[in-house]
């Protein structure tokens, strides 16, 4: 489980195709504290390192994950938002998150405000998935408020400090980001659709 909250960003260092499967090597601080078999979101997806090196880590991406997150577009040199999993004693900063990313969502808006930055994306709503107002929703791993929310689309505000801390800022207008949608709205929206009534 994890929280939302990126403890810091890495870098993609080499990327290795192995039959349908993505072997993903990143450059990170992180590197020194980590283990074989340790699981990290990497822009909020839950993968499992499978090698170290003295400065960086790699990690496997299936074709099925591959499939239904941004990392099918990531490049040489890209910065990845990365977050170790939750301690049981750690305090819950952000909201509950799984590192099991329900689909993708283009950036339809990038709006630089007076200290701010307002960003809109827009999702395929046939799959079920749904935002509610003041709710929470994960961002390439980012636990974010959501604003303006729609039955496909919604915005939220970034403040300074996730504006430079995250990969965020690298997003533009046009460009791919994972989304995980709140486990409980998940779960109310499964019960409504299925006419469940207790």
């Amino acid at each position: 489980m994890f929280t939302g909250i990126i403890e810091t960003m890495g870098t993609v260092s080499q990327l290795k195709e192995e039959g349908t499967n993505l072997h993903i090597t990143i450059a990170s601080s992180l590197t020194a504290e980590l283990k074989i078999d340790q699981s990290i979101a990497h822009n909020g997806v839950c993968l499992t390192v499978v090698s170290l090196n003295e400065d960086s880590y790699t990690v496997t991406a299936i074709e099925e994950t591959l499939q239904k997150t941004n990392l099918q577009y990531l490049t040489v040199g890209a910065n990845i938002n990365l977050e170790r999993c939750m301690q049981m004693n750690g305090r819950l900063d952000g909201h509950i998150v799984q590192g099991h990313v329900d689909q993708t969502a283009v950036c339809v808006l990038k709006k630089e405000l007076d200290g701010s930055w307002e960003y809109r994306f827009k999702y395929d709503g046939s799959k079920g998935n749904v935002t509610v107002e003041k709710g929470s929703v994960c961002v390439n791993g980012i636990s974010l408020t959501v604003v303006n929310s729609a039955a496909d689309e919604f915005s939220v505000f970034i403040i300074p400090y996730t504006h430079e801390h995250t990969n965020l800022k690298d997003v533009d207008e046009g460009d791919a980001v994972n989304l995980e949608f709140d486990i409980i709205g998940k779960y109310v929206a499964r019960l409504v659709s299925t006419g469940y009534t207790g």
